[in-house]
This record gives C-alpha cells, sequence and structure tokens, in this order.
C-alpha cells in the first residue's frame, strides 16, 4: 500500500546521524558539505499548490533536512511530496480558522530533539552545521502539529473503540492452536427454486468420494472456490461458526455434512484431512470485521474495484480514509461473539486471518459485492495483567485516526490545482 510520507523520517536513525555530527569528527564525517549562503539559492516559485507557493530554497532545504535524517529513497523527491502536502495541510488549517500554537510547536521539536539524545538548542545547532535553517526544522514540525488539530476536529467524534478491540490488541500475540482441517465446500443458490436446490444439496450429501464432489463443486457451486473444486486451505477449527465445529468434528475424512442454510444458499462441507497442531486450542470472545460495499455485485469491474482496494490498504482501518467523502453505509463494522456472526459471513471469516479479504459474498440481491476483511479475533479469557489499556485505547484511536488523515489529504490533493 502507497503511503503518504507526511509523518516524517524516524528520530531513531536521526539520533545515529546526529550523534555522530556532533562528535569531535563532525567535520569531517558531513555528507552535505559547506552550506550555500542563503543568497546563492533561489527563492523564487518552483511549484504553486492552489494559492501557496513553493520555493527552490525550501525544496533544497527540506531535501537536506531528508538527507541528515537518513530518509530512504530520493530525498529531492520526497521533500517535493511532504512540501505539497505541507501547503494542502496549511489550506485546511486555514478554512477551520487553526494556526499552529507557538508553544505546541516548540514542545513537539524539543519531543524529537529529545529521542536523538538532545536538548532543542544543540539539535538545532547540529542541523545548521549541515546548512539547515532553524526555520526550515520548526516548519517541518510545525506542519505536523496544526494538522493534528484539523484532523481532530473533524474525526475525533467518529474514532470509536470498543472493550472488545482493546481486549484483542491485547492479545495479538496470542496463539491459535488445536486441530486443524482441511475442507471443501459447495454453495447452492436457493433464490430460483429452493425446492430443486434442496434436493441437489441433499444428493451432494450422500456423497463420500473427494473427487466426486469436486466435480460436483465445479458444476454446482455459486462460491469462488468453484473453480478450485470446492478446496479451501487448512484452518483451525476455531475459526469455525461455532455451531458448524461439531458438525466438522464428527465427519471422517470423505464425509460430507447435511446442507446447512445460509444467507440464499444450501452450504455443503466434505472433510478432505484433519490434524492436531501442537498448540492448545483457542476460543474466541469476539470477532471483529468490516465490510466495504461496492456497486456491481460480481460484475468484472466490480470485482476489478475490489482487488484495486485489496491492493491499496492493509488493515481494517485503511477503510475509513477509503470511505471518506461516501454515505455512511457504504461501510460496516462490527465486533460481534462467534454465535452473533452471520452464518454466511462467519464462513467466509473463517477461511481469513487478520487483515485477509474475501469477495465471495454479494449484498442486495447480488447487486452488491461485498468486500469483506478480518480485523481480528479476540481470544477468550485474555488476561490483562500490567497492560495499560488507556495506553492501548490511544494507540487504537491515533491509528484510526491517521487512517482518516491519510484519506482526507488524499481528497485535498485531488482537488487541488499543482502547478510546477
Amino acid at each position: 500500500m502507497t503511503r503518504s510520507h507526511s509523518q516524517g523520517p524516524r528520530p531513531r536513525r536521526t539520533s545515529r546521524r546526529l550523534s555522530r555530527l556532533l562528535s569531535p569528527l563532525a567535520a569531517c564525517l558531513a555528507l552535505m558539505g559547506t552550506a550555500l549562503p542563503a543568497a546563492a539559492q533561489s527563492f523564487g516559485p518552483a511549484i504553486r499548490v492552489n494559492d501557496k507557493v513553493i520555493t527552490e530554497y525550501e525544496l533544497d532545504q527540506r531535501a537536506r533536512l531528508l538527507q541528515v535524517f537518513n530518509a530512504p529513497g530520493d530525498t529531492a523527491e520526497l521533500a517535493r511530496e511532504q512540501l505539497i502536502e505541507d501547503r494542502l495541510k496549511a489550506g485546511a488549517a486555514e478554512r477551520f480558522g487553526l494556526t499552529a500554537n507557538a508553544e505546541d510547536v516548540r514542545t513537539s521539536m524539543e519531543q524529537f530533539a529529545s529521542q536523538a539524545n538532545l536538548p532543542l538548542e544543540q539539535f538545532v545547532a547540529a542541523l545548521e552545521q549541515e546548512g539547515i535553517a532553524a526555520q526550515t526544522y520548526r516548519d517541518f514540525i510545525a506542519s505536523n502539529v496544526v494538522w493534528r488539530q484539523v484532523v481532530r476536529g473533524l474525526f475525533a467524534g467518529k474514532v470509536n473503540v470498543s472493550e472488545e478491540e482493546i481486549d484483542r490488541a491485547i492479545a495479538s500475540q496470542a496463539r491459535e492452536g488445536g486441530v486443524q482441517v482441511l475442507l471443501s465446500e459447495i454453495f447452492i443458490p436457493t433464490a430460483q427454486n429452493p425446492q430443486a436446490a434442496g434436493d441437489l444439496a441433499r444428493q451432494i450429501s450422500q456423497l463420500t468420494s473427494i473427487d466426486d464432489f469436486a466435480a460436483a463443486a465445479r458444476q454446482y457451486s455459486a462460491a469462488p472456490s468453484r473453480d478450485e473444486g470446492g478446496r479451501i486451505s487448512w484452518m483451525s477449527i476455531s475459526n469455525l461458526p461455532p455451531a458448524l465445529q461439531p458438525v466438522i468434528m464428527g465427519l471422517r475424512p470423505g464425509e460430507v455434512t447435511a446442507p446447512q442454510q445460509v444467507n440464499g444458499a444450501f452450504a455443503l462441507f466434505q472433510l478432505r484431512a484433519i490434524q492436531e497442531s501442537g498448540a492448545a486450542r483457542q476460543e474466541y470472545s469476539a470477532i471483529e470485521y468490516a465490510r466495504y460495499f461496492i456497486p456491481g455485485g460480481r460484475s468484472p469491474e466490480a470485482l476489478a474495484k475490489a482487488a484495486e482496494i485489496e491492493a491499496q490498504i492493509d488493515t481494517c482501518d485503511d477503510l475509513y480514509g477509503l470511505a471518506l467523502g461516501q454515505p455512511e453505509e457504504v461501510l460496516a463494522r462490527d465486533t460481534l461473539t462467534p454465535a452473533e456472526v452471520p452464518s454466511d459471513i462467519a464462513l467466509e471469516l473463517a477461511k481469513l486471518d487478520d487483515n485477509e479479504v474475501s469477495t465471495a459474498l454479494t449484498a442486495n440481491n447480488g447487486q452488491t459485492l461485498v468486500f469483506l476483511m478480518l480485523c481480528g479475533r479476540t481470544p477468550g479469557g485474555v488476561a490483562e495483567g500490567e497492560i495499560d489499556r488507556g495506553a492501548v485505547l490511544q494507540q487504537l484511536q491515533n491509528r484510526r485516526l491517521g487512517s482518516y488523515a491519510e484519506g482526507y489529504l488524499a481528497q485535498l490533493r485531488s482537488e487541488a490545482r499543482i502547478v510546477e
């Protein structure tokens, strides 16, 4: 996923870099050379962003700053991208009547410098030895200070984190285990002729051959797995809906479940193999998932859009930025107990690990594609120990706000007039 560069470089790398610069060998180790006097650098406009100007001097200064911070990639291009974003952020702040408070800016400058184990004055002096003006560093920090004000003002009321999400974050390293099963599936739609669908499902449930079940899947199944003969990968039995777990455990390899009624279809599952893992079986108290609704059902256009979205995002939180500016009903996010999750959704979630996606389901009588993403599973009996739940809450809130911020910044950029 392409990420905004607006968060800046990592101060930890800055710590190593500036520690060297402040050593007795600083003059020998300097990578930037002797700073050009300001008069020798151009203050003419290089880029216009709406009604705001970026000068050649600012581009040079930001590139120098990024090089000292050991930012990865092409620092000249990164400087250009960051400064364009800075102008977009400034424009948004002006529209809401916000300015960067001088005290807040200084505090943030000191905090950044402290991560390099330096007081602010020494940090700035080290930058100046590299030809970087103190104002360049201040502008770099101030842009993010005022941007945080904009983002909080716009989106803080939309960031709701449940107790289940906190539990899941705390237990994010918990291991899954117990019994794993290798299944094949068939979904027979019931909309056109429920009686015929039921008769066909009962016939298939009598199959005992893995090859015969695969052939039936290719011929009758409405699931995307039909092209693979209905075969799905190994999964923990704990991932399956609670009502289905004992049914699957009662099968021997080759046997098929009785037809299971799910939303708009009969589902059948064949057990191909079963194995035990070394870890204890994990029970879950909650499952969190998100659904992003794409018009067009399973049309090539809708599926292509889903693939594009999947390539752009990493977590469920990223969907908030994607849905920015669209009707609220385009995105739904739920945290439910395993027994509360609708059966069709539960069966798809069973195949997924955290932040994986399924596009097997539709809604609105097949007219809408459901982009289904597993956000995570909360292990039962989470032990909190000495963990600071408030800190975990803040981390989750900040992550979600960050997603909103990315989406809003992308919107501002798409609407901007940028001339170079």
